[in-house]
């Protein structure tokens, strides 16, 4: 077995994971100096404290300043106050407004990110290197974007009732996706990420096997991860998922190098279709997942993405015992795997942040043990 990477996911989010450990400090100021603070912060945090296996270069990612338009039309969210949950009011009331859809636009702020490099620059000196490196996506799914627009109780419906509008809607969201990387590849716009760049649902890029042997200096999409996942299906038949969903996703992620799969959906029942993604690498394989029957699914052909149930680190009282034997049972399971550990998702640590530190010393023993 290789462990790869234990590390609970502590990016910065409004949900509240990433304050739940440094405390809910007031973080004044520009957006720049707020992230050269958040980024002090983590490292401190991640390095003198949590004793997991991810590695942190010396660098300062800086990020491109732009906008986005929206596909010409977007959700009304109700609810979601201080990140807690929302409903929306989809727009996309009827597939005979499909024709007001169109790509989004980026627009880049060249002068704006030009100034916050050169404030990062001047902040960091020769400790830290600022490199550019802008996430212009998480997800290349498209179901996303696709219940934002039409619902999700109604895409499900649609699967049945209206089959014809709910392929041309994939039809345009693939299409727009497929335009806003050819943009991006285009312009010069796109990061490798084969390095401790955040991948997929979890992880990191280290890989050899990127860029292409090819590689000019000029990135593509085949010198990157690309993503993919289907949250939103996970109540949808493997049959639908395959029908309606999977091939619009293929056309997406055969433009990348590698590819990771899955998020919080369980993908066993639909692994045989998800096998197909061009270049598969990295699975997720979530709280909800068939532990066993992935592994023998996966073996040793692909990163088995364990990730546990971020349960055990928000409940009244941490009970070591419990994830103690959850996880060496998981472990044992996935022996003839390549397994990385990842606890993300973690909203609440039940105000005891030591639990994430004993969390990662409970689970370095099981598999040292093994």
């Amino acid at each position: 077995m290789t462990l790869a990477i234990i590390f609970p996911d502590l990016q910065l989010n409004t949900n509240g994971r990433w304050f739940a450990l440094i405390g809910h400090r007031v973080l004044a100021g520009d957006q720049i100096n707020i992230a050269i603070s958040v980024h002090i912060t983590h490292i401190q945090v991640v390095h003198g404290q949590l004793g997991d296996d991810r590695v942190t270069m010396p660098c300062f990612p800086v990020s491109h300043v732009y906008t986005r338009s929206d596909w010409g039309m977007h959700e009304t969210r109700i609810g979601g106050e201080g990140g807690g949950s929302y409903v929306w009011d989809a727009p996309l009331r009827s597939y005979d407004d499909l024709d007001k859809l169109h790509s989004p636009v980026i627009e880049v702020d060249g002068d704006a990110t030009d100034r916050v490099r050169a404030t990062a620059e001047d902040t960091f000196g020769d400790l830290l290197t600022v490199v550019p490196r802008t996430a212009w996506w998480w997800t290349l799914g498209l179901t996303q974007t696709a219940v934002h627009l039409r619902g999700l109780g109604q895409i499900m419906y649609d699967m049945i009732d209206q089959p014809d509008g709910l392929h041309a809607l994939m039809a345009v969201l693939r299409d727009g996706h497929l335009a806003m990387l050819d943009y991006l590849e285009g312009n010069g716009l796109l990061f490798l990420n084969n390095d401790d760049t955040y991948v997929g649902s979890g992880g990191f890029g280290w890989v050899h096997g990127l860029p292409q042997p090819d590689f000019d200096g000029h990135v593509r999409t085949c010198d990157m991860w690309g993503f993919g996942e289907s949250q939103e299906t996970v109540g949808v038949s493997p049959e639908m998922f395959e029908a309606f969903i999977f091939p619009y996703q293929q056309a997406v992620l055969s433009r990348f190098g590698l590819n990771c799969y899955g998020c919080c959906e369980p993908v066993d029942l639909r692994w045989h279709v998800v096998q197909r993604v061009p270049r598969l690498r990295r699975v997720s394989v979530s709280p909800w997942a068939d532990i066993e029957g992935m592994a023998a699914r996966l073996g040793d052909r692909y990163i088995f993405s364990m990730k546990p149930s971020p349960t055990d680190l928000a409940m009244p009282v941490f009970d070591e015992e419990r994830i103690r034997l959850e996880m060496r049972r998981a472990l044992q399971l996935t022996r003839g795997c390549h397994v990385e550990v990842i606890m993300k998702d973690n909203h609440t640590v039940g105000h005891d942040p030591s639990r994430v530190v004993r969390w990662v010393q409970i689970v370095r023993e099981e598999a040292e043990a093994l």
